[in-house]
């Protein structure tokens, strides 16, 4: 299950990053987001979603959260 389909408030832990880019492998691991880590889904935005990873929220975008696997 990926990120796009986790209940709010509820805390989930990061299973793995699924994606072929390098790059965003390497954002989300900047934010903390990497498995092992628990993330949160706070709220659903239009195109995405806020989530609280550590002691930080951020809005990431529809293909992020689905490159997040729970």
């Amino acid at each position: 299950m990926n990120l796009l389909e986790a209940v709010e408030g509820k805390e989930y832990i990061v299973k793995d990053i699924v994606t072929e880019d390098e790059e965003l492998e390497a954002f989300l691991f900047s934010l903390g987001c990497y498995s092992g880590e628990p993330i949160t889904v706070v709220s659903r935005v239009r195109g995405g979603c806020v989530v609280s990873i550590k002691d930080g929220r951020y809005n990431i975008d529809t293909d992020l959260a689905k490159a997040i696997s729970i």
